[in-house]
């Protein structure tokens, strides 16, 4: 059980992360690759991704097992830039990575590590270094043809939540976090597989929805670090194929077009600005920002300003336009 003591000040300061985080993605999504996962939901990625990663997992398979504890420092927080997280990855202190391999040691005793830990210990950077070319090199290979996907199903699962925090407050939010969760003011529990406190201290706690996190919660180990949750969120069988052509969707862009065709989709998760529309749909943004004036124009999206940018959401004739399956957002 994992009870994560909360202060009126953790309350305060507990906020959702709005994106997929790469490296908690990355540890995870091997995990589900180690423990060869055959489920519905991750069967059919592993078969698709398995044979092409097997070089580029046996680095972080040693330190990131499929049960048990993971190197803290294999999860740097860096905004969700995955460049930028290994680059801190690169930066791991000495006195860091020794304390975490001996606290792998104590906490996994029926998993050797390899001979190589012990020059990682010393705060190797040809180690460090080739822990981070890893990480690349397994992400562009298992996950990069498959983010757009992870991306908008985690930006999804927090407008939900978003609208769950509006309806019903926190008690309505953290007790929905996961099946085993239970929410009982100041201590959240959740099913987890050793005894853990975590006091929060006033710092709050960034709550991280995950694609690839499967069974259960997982956090940090460490009590130093910046607390963070990793819950996992619901998917739709066959997320990892692209969705069939359907009529409704053939219909809509011979409506609309492509482009605003896809604009309404991409909008239809939430309210965004039109940068984050054209990132999302591969346009570039002018050709977003005059798509959308169309939209707009025909009152399939309302824009309003705030601040120094626009946001735009999917009216309700909008809503009712997209029927049938989602439209497939460029790589």
């Amino acid at each position: 059980m994992l009870r994560i003591h909360f202060s009126s000040d953790d309350l305060a300061r507990t906020r959702f992360a709005e994106e997929p985080d790469p490296m908690w993605e990355l540890n995870i999504s091997l995990h589900r690759l180690q423990r060869r996962d055959a489920s519905v939901l991750f069967g059919p990625w592993r078969r698709e991704v398995a044979s092409s990663l097997l070089g580029a997992t046996r680095l972080l398979s040693a330190l990131s097992p499929a049960r048990g504890y993971t190197c803290d420092f294999l999860t740097p927080p860096a905004d969700r830039d995955l460049a930028v997280q290994t680059e801190a990855l690169r930066a791991t202190p000495r006195r860091r990575l020794r304390i975490e391999l001996e606290t792998f040691e104590r906490l996994n005793p029926g998993t050797r590590l390899p001979a190589w830990s012990a020059e990682l210990a010393t705060g190797s950077t040809r180690l460090l270094g080739r822990l981070a070319d890893t990480a690349h090199a397994y992400f562009d290979a298992g996950l990069r043809p498959y983010w757009h996907t992870v991306h908008d199903a985690v930006r999804h699962d927090v407008m939900l939540r978003a609208r769950q925090l509006a309806h019903g407050g926190w008690e309505a939010v953290l007790g929905t976090l996961h099946t085993t969760a239970r929410w009982e003011y100041p201590v959240l529990s959740l099913g987890f597989p050793v005894e853990q406190d975590l006091h929060l201290g006033g710092r709050g706690l960034l709550l991280q929805p995950s694609f690839f996190c499967r069974y259960g919660p997982t956090a940090l180990f460490d009590p130093g670090l910046a607390p963070v949750l990793v819950y996992p969120i619901e998917h739709r069988p066959g997320w990892e194929r692209p969705c069939p052509d359907s009529p409704a969707r053939r219909s809509l862009t011979a409506l609309l077009g492509r482009a605003r065709a896809l604009l309404l989709e991409a909008a239809a998760d939430g309210t965004f600005t039109t940068t984050e529309l054209a990132r999302r749909t591969g346009l570039t943004p002018s050709n977003a920002s005059r798509h959308l004036t169309a939209l707009r124009e025909a009152a399939l999206v309302s824009s309003r300003r705030h601040r120094n940018t626009t946001l735009h959401t999917v009216t309700a004739l909008g809503v009712s336009l997209l029927d049938g399956c989602p439209l497939p957002l460029p790589a």
